[in-house]
């Protein structure tokens, strides 16, 4: 049975006016900017013939941004209409195309459509079914092709209330470690890596003692 998932959708819509306040969210900072900048350039390279990429859960935009920046076809994303459109506005004020749809991120609106990679950053903890979204991004990469899951801990102590009030109860609410996103993901890929990303504060615009990391696999 589906998920209801308007009461996210709903805090997303809120949420979205204010989103780029944060600092690795809205990439103001040139420094910050550029710290992510590189980490897509070494995880999407730009080649000769572009890259068609999947940005599921793209927020506001600023992956996309980038990564339309690399030259490479970008579709992104994300439950929230507000989101959508500030993402759309975004690489329309940069001249660069993208393409972007209302939609659930764990089952994009996309058909048998296939891309090249598949990129979620903090989005694998907020779905109500996370591994039918790693199944789903997994089918949808071409041979040879790259997942990449921008994912940490962020409630490392215990349990944390449900983010959303009405939601339904989240498998990975607070966030996912490494390893165990490891073993949910080993099963759908051919191999794959995790990055340690809590040592690098020009990612988040200040130094965090959490668990973050970028799961990279090919399948």
């Amino acid at each position: 049975m589906p998920h209801d998932t308007s009461p996210i959708q709903t805090f997303w819509n809120t949420a979205a006016a204010e989103f780029d306040a944060e600092a690795d969210h809205g990439l103001r900072d040139p420094a910050t900017r550029a710290a992510w900048a590189r980490r897509l350039a070494s995880w999407a390279p730009s080649t000769p013939d572009a890259l068609d990429v999947l940005d599921a859960g793209c927020g506001t935009g600023s992956l996309s941004l980038l990564l339309a920046e690399l030259g490479h076809r970008v579709t992104g994303v994300d439950l929230a209409p507000a989101m959508v459109r500030l993402a759309e506005a975004k690489l329309a004020a940069a001249g660069l195309p993208g393409r972007f749809l209302t939609g659930d991120a764990g089952r994009p609106p996309l058909g048998d459509r296939s891309f090249d990679v598949v990129l979620a950053r903090h989005v694998v903890w907020t779905l109500p079914d996370p591994v039918a979204a790693l199944r789903d991004w997994t089918g949808r990469l071409r041979p040879g092709g790259t997942l990449v899951l921008v994912e940490g801990r962020w409630a490392a102590a215990g349990p944390v209330a449900p983010y959303v009030d009405g939601a339904e109860p989240l498998l990975w609410d607070g966030g996912i470690r490494a390893a165990d996103l490891v073993d949910a993901v080993r099963p759908l890929v051919a191999e794959l890596r995790v990055e340690d990303l809590t040592g690098e504060p020009e990612l988040w615009g200040r130094a965090v003692d959490d668990e973050r990391y970028a799961l990279v696999a090919a399948v």
